[in-house]
């Protein structure tokens, strides 16, 4: 009998065991902006790992790939979706997206797939989930990432169920200042920072240069449909409501 309580418990400590992951950091993060925080991790099937998209600004995904082809989706994998965050969002608002392990016996690759004002997978942004001892370890995968070609194929939009993992919602958005692109083309590319700096360690935030913070103009991804809303213009269509009314 107690053995059996002891399963069940040992169960349910798996179940809820819990994960964060930090994807992307600032210019005065250690490490940089381009960057997981883990970049690996250790999880038993049904444990729970969380991505907070902290880099701020910034624009970025969590996309499965595989340790052959670092830098492009995987068919059948797991994808966050573009995730902008702007330079005024704050730490308590920060989004997030839940991954549950479903087959721990297997390495689960994964990368950023934004690719302004530089591939983000390219400049380090890798990371893996329950890597195995031998050649095929994270070292080994971040240099086929760096050696990757400078103009990756188009970042398809994958899905919320993976290869060994999978969510069960896109990631959650609790502020007015973060946007998320989904359903984007194959041959298109991530919205980005307009003349953002790559050698400043800027990330590819669209509505947020690295260096200046100005705006950007950059549209999303061909086929893709924003989600959250600007406050600035239901201040415009409450302006005009409001002329309207007064020249009735």
């Amino acid at each position: 009998m107690r053995s059996a309580s002891f399963v069940v418990l040992a169960a349910a400590a798996a179940a809820s065991a819990q994960t964060v992951v930090n994807v992307g950091g600032t210019t005065a993060s250690p490490g940089g902006v381009f960057q997981f925080n883990p970049n690996s991790i250790t999880a038993s099937n049904g444990s729970v790992v969380t991505f907070v998209f902290s880099g701020i600004p910034g624009n970025h995904s969590v996309t499965q790939s595989s340790f052959n082809s670092p830098c492009e989706p995987l068919a059948g994998g797991f994808d966050s979706g573009w995730i902008e965050i702007l330079k005024n969002t704050t730490d308590g608002t920060l989004p997030q997206w839940n991954l549950t392990i479903t087959n721990d016996q297997t390495p689960i690759w994964f990368y950023c797939k934004q690719l302004l004002p530089m591939p983000h997978c390219v400049s380090g942004m890798t990371g893996v989930i329950n890597v195995k001892p031998g050649a095929n370890n994270l070292a080994a995968f971040q240099s086929k990432a760096a050696a990757a070609t400078a103009s990756p194929p188009g970042q398809a939009q994958g899905g919320l169920v993976g290869i060994g993992a999978s969510a069960s919602a896109p990631p959650t958005i609790p502020t007015a200042g973060v946007t998320t692109f989904l359903g984007a083309s194959a041959s298109a590319t991530a919205p980005g920072a307009s003349g953002a700096s790559g050698a400043s360690g800027a990330s590819g935030a669209s509505g947020a240069s690295g260096a200046s913070g100005a705006p950007s103009n950059s549209s999303p991804p061909s086929g893709a449909v924003a989600l959250g809303f600007n406050l600035n213009m239901l201040v415009v269509l409450g302006g005009l409501i409001a002329g309207g009314a007064m020249v009735l």
